[in-house]
């Protein structure tokens, strides 16, 4: 299981603007900013997201490499993935998959692709099996 995750942006104002809107929809809305002086030498600032009190995914001012990363967010219902694809496109990412079955991975997969503004891929994801519901 992962606790955390780093992302390196272009523009750290652009993208937290971008992950508060597309993340709200999944209930990732909790912030938090952490000034890299509070950590070891050379510890980037970070700006983090997460939900239950609990911060997992974190963005920083760096090099972007968009492609380098594929990062899948977990969603409760078909409805909140619809609802993160939506908000994502409506602030700024580029369409790679509109929301549907998956049924190359499983036939109760149901997601949606995104590009972020700096071209990192990004999934809204619901596997009915991890909720209960077949």
């Amino acid at each position: 299981m992962l606790d955390h995750i780093f992302l390196s942006v272009s523009d750290i104002n652009r993208s937290i603007a971008f992950y508060q809107a597309a993340l709200a929809p999944l209930g990732i809305a909790d912030r938090l900013d952490y000034d890299g002086k509070d950590g070891p030498p050379g510890h980037p600032d970070l700006k983090g997201f997460g939900a239950g009190g609990r911060i997992f995914f974190w963005l920083r001012a760096g090099v972007v490499e968009g492609g380098a990363a594929h990062v899948g967010f977990v969603a409760q219902s078909k409805t909140d993935v619809d609802n993160a694809y939506a908000a994502a496109i409506g602030a700024g990412a580029r369409d790679n998959g509109a929301p549907g079955a998956r049924l190359h991975y499983d036939p109760r997969y149901y997601a949606a692709n995104v590009f972020d503004p700096d071209g990192y891929s990004l999934e809204f994801v619901h596997k009915s099996w991890q909720h209960g519901q077949l």
